[in-house]
């Protein structure tokens, strides 16, 4: 139990999924888009939650929250996506406490990714904390871990080369296209979705395929002419779509949407077509695998080039958990500090208390008491006391909780507070 005054409730959760137990159509049920999160945040205050927050990438959807217990956040969950609870209860996780925060440390680390070193998880931390904090739904506690997961995550990016190499699903696609497409260079590629994922691929076509034949779509024409912008590349409407996939040898799917967009109807290929499903839910419908010239690989198989560079990735992983249990140690630290400050703060109103009462008692029977400066002369005594017995506390280790019911009982802190 984590009775430290930082919330209401006793318990601190990570529930979520992700691609290690749930497939790319499960965990699309689960995925929770921006606006889905912002009235899942709305909700939990509305129920009374004090501090919450909430990731959905394509690879994991996750909450981690104070509650009295994990149904509440799982209904919530389900509540605001697609997801069913009996669902989730096969395929997903529940963490309390200190197995809640040593998750955190490894999904917001890379240690978690599908791609090992995989660092784009921390941006989306940052972005739902900076969500959560919006709504005051953060505490100390929850805004102290989130900074220290960060905090290391900073580290074993410049400290180990976990992440060097291919680190991303968008890299991991071009480096598909590279190893299965010859003449890449000459290829009409069709990029259609410039969020994220699709920015990222963007940036990776442009620097390692030196294709000038990449045409960007989104449904959101100021967007892709946004990051057109950036490489010089050719913006089409939405309503050239069709057109543009009959003209392409590569289609990139990576849009946001919660159903598929690209169907058999829009496809009807007179070459080999290559497409890449970026996109979590599925935005390629499955039927379209079975026309004949397409090539449909979703992003799940793309996750999973895990070649000499990923094994080379794992021998760095013993450094990249030294770090984080160096960060770690840290925070509990600062825990421990809350944990037993309410106890220091009785501690020194007790003695105050004593130095009222005695000090009231001197001045009635000595005769030209200095009581001011007996006064302070007892402060000092008493913060030079208080100080001992925190730096006892702050050393006790496994004996802290002991170390504090000894001086409430001694002291009588209880009554007092």
């Amino acid at each position: 139990m984590y009775k430290y005054n930082v919330s209401k409730y006793q318990t601190f959760y990570a529930i979520g999924l992700s691609y290690q137990k749930a497939d790319a159509e499960t965990r699309g049920k689960f995925s929770l888009s921006l606006d889905q999160r912002k009235a899942l945040l709305d909700q939990a205050e509305a129920i009374g939650l004090d501090a919450i927050t909430v990731t959905s990438t394509c690879n994991r959807t996750e909450i981690y929250a104070f509650a009295d217990d994990e149904d509440t956040i799982i209904n919530l969950l389900c509540q605001f996506s697609h997801g069913d609870p009996e669902v989730f209860k096969q395929v997903g996780y529940i963490y309390q406490n200190r197995a809640a925060i040593a998750h955190m440390f490894r999904v917001g680390c890379g240690l978690d990714s599908q791609i090992l070193g995989d660092f784009e998880i921390i941006s989306q931390l940052k972005s739902a904390f900076t969500n959560s904090k919006k709504r005051h739904l953060i505490n100390p506690f929850l805004e102290r871990l989130i900074n220290s997961v960060i905090q290391a995550s900073r580290r074993i990016k410049n400290e180990t080369e976990i992440s060097s190499g291919a680190t991303s699903v968008s890299f991991a696609s071009v480096q598909y296209i590279l190893d299965n497409i010859q003449d890449v260079t000459n290829k009409n590629i069709l990029l259609f979705g410039t969020g994220k994922i699709g920015r990222n691929t963007c940036e990776n076509l442009v620097k390692h395929t030196k294709n000038a034949h990449i045409t960007l779509i989104n449904r959101t024409k100021d967007k892709a002419e946004e990051v057109a912008g950036k490489f010089n590349l050719k913006v089409k409407d939405f309503s050239e779509l069709q057109t543009e996939i009959r003209k392409a040898d590569i289609l990139i799917v990576a849009t946001g949407a919660q159903n598929p967009t690209i169907t058999e109807e829009l496809i009807f290929p007179k070459k080999p077509l290559l497409i890449l499903d970026l996109s979590i839910p599925k935005n390629v419908s499955d039927q379209v695998e079975a026309i004949d010239g397409v090539n449909l690989l979703h992003l799940d198989y793309l996750s999973q080039i895990t070649d000499a560079t990923l094994a080379k990735r794992k021998e760095h992983i013993p450094q990249a958990e030294g770090i984080i249990d160096e960060v770690k140690e840290e925070f509990y630290e600062w825990l421990d500090t809350r944990k037993f400050a309410p106890t220091i703060k009785a501690l020194k109103d007790k003695f105050k208390l004593f130095q009222e009462e005695e000090l009231d008692y001197q001045s009635k029977k000595i005769a030209n008491f200095d009581k001011d400066q007996a006064e302070i002369i007892s402060d000092r005594i008493i913060h030079k006391i208080t100080r001992s017995f925190a730096s006892h506390l702050r050393a006790a280790n496994g004996s802290t909780e002991d170390s504090i019911a000894l001086l409430k009982k001694v002291f009588e802190l209880e009554q007092q507070h």
